[in-house]
């Protein structure tokens, strides 16, 4: 599993990675988890409000920061 933390490196972008991060952890996903800062690549997802998170390539949440909670249904745990 691949996901994506789409923004431009602002406090609520790292608040959804640290999110996002916790969430991996603590149910032992296999998940590749990265930052992505670069604006084209941000655009290309048709993004214009940050953070937002994709999984395997589909945009899952947008515009805010997610709860846990809202993580889990996104990756279905």
């Amino acid at each position: 599993m691949e996901i994506k933390i789409l923004g431009p490196g602002c406090a609520k972008c790292k608040a959804a990675y640290k999110v996002v991060e916790k969430v991996v952890k603590e149910n032992s996903l296999d998940a590749q988890l990265s930052k992505v800062e670069d604006i084209l690549e941000i655009m290309s997802y048709n993004i214009m409000s940050t953070p937002a998170i994709v999984i395997d390539g589909t945009v899952k949440i947008k515009g805010h920061v997610p709860t846990e909670s809202e993580v889990k249904k996104a990756l279905g745990i």
